[in-house]
């Protein structure tokens, strides 16, 4: 019970993360990457702060971190750049159905047995995911931008996979902001135009601080416990769970489609996780 709970709250602050991002950038009209840059600067000075008060240095083998900061990265550069041509329900679909494909043929390439009932939960869940952020009508698919959340989500797939070995997730989510700071920035380069306003500055540091720097190491907390294609099919939910934020929070209309997708994933994430007979990880 108590993983389920941080694995819900994590994915609650992935969420939470995509509605951050719109505000940011399409309410306070934000350049994207200027967006990218404060986020993963919040991050890095919350985290560094929080190892710093536990007597330990946040630079302390920051060297070895490389791996998990180019992939963060990757992953937050490669966001921000999709979502200028992408829209917002199209990049989603691009991204978590990606990112599907890519953890469970990590697992199959790792020789891990992935029990048929996690495949059957999987599909439901992608069906589900289908039906909620499918475009109506025709839409084009911005190349540019398809190839851009492509990246981005091998970048999210390769930190999490790496989160799995993490033993202290504080410390290497520190260090991982720090050392990613420099190579986000870089960024910088492609910018061009955009407001720098107090709202949208507000919710890059809230996004940075707390659902990303905050939420990034609690989901390295619980990756040791998980399996890698629990972990691909559990982050099917932050869709469902970021689209009921807007009905809440952005008073958008809850519609059946919704109702329907969510019900998809959701149980698809519920089969995913049904176990016959006890095993061991996979």
């Amino acid at each position: 019970m108590k993983l389920f709970f941080f694995v819900a709250v994590t994915m609650t602050a992935f969420a939470a993360n995509s509605v951050l991002n719109r505000v940011g950038v399409a309410t306070f009209g934000m350049n994207p990457f200027v967006f990218a840059v404060i986020r993963v600067a919040a991050g890095a000075v919350t985290l560094a702060v929080l190892v710093a008060l536990r007597g330990q240095s946040p630079f302390a083998g920051l060297v070895t971190r490389w791996r998990g900061a180019l992939a963060l990265a990757v992953y937050m550069v490669g966001f921000s750049w999709a979502y200028l041509s992408l829209g917002a329900g199209l990049g989603a679909l691009i991204l978590f159905g990606v990112l599907q494909m890519m953890m469970f043929g990590w697992s199959v390439a790792q020789g891990q047995a992935v029990p048929m009932m996690r495949w059957a939960g999987a599909a439901f869940a992608l069906v589900g995911l289908a039906v909620l952020l499918w475009p109506s009508g025709v839409a084009v698919v911005p190349f540019t931008g398809t190839v851009a959340m492509i990246a981005a989500t091998a970048g999210w797939a390769a930190y999490t996979i790496l989160g799995q070995g993490a033993r202290d997730p504080l410390a290497v989510s520190a260090g991982n902001f720090i050392l990613c700071l420099p190579l986000v920035a870089l960024s910088l380069l492609l910018a061009n135009g955009g407001v720098l306003s107090l709202g949208g500055v507000a919710a890059a540091i809230v996004a940075g601080a707390v659902t990303s720097g905050l939420g990034y190491a609690l989901w390295y907390r619980v990756l040791p416990s998980l399996p890698t294609t629990v972990a691909a099919v559990a982050q099917l939910s932050v869709p469902v769970i970021a689209v009921l934020a807007g009905v809440i929070f952005l008073a958008e209309p809850l519609s059946f489609r919704l109702i329907v997708a969510g019900a998809l994933v959701l149980g698809g994430i519920a089969v995913s996780n049904v176990r016959w007979a006890p095993a061991g990880r996979s």
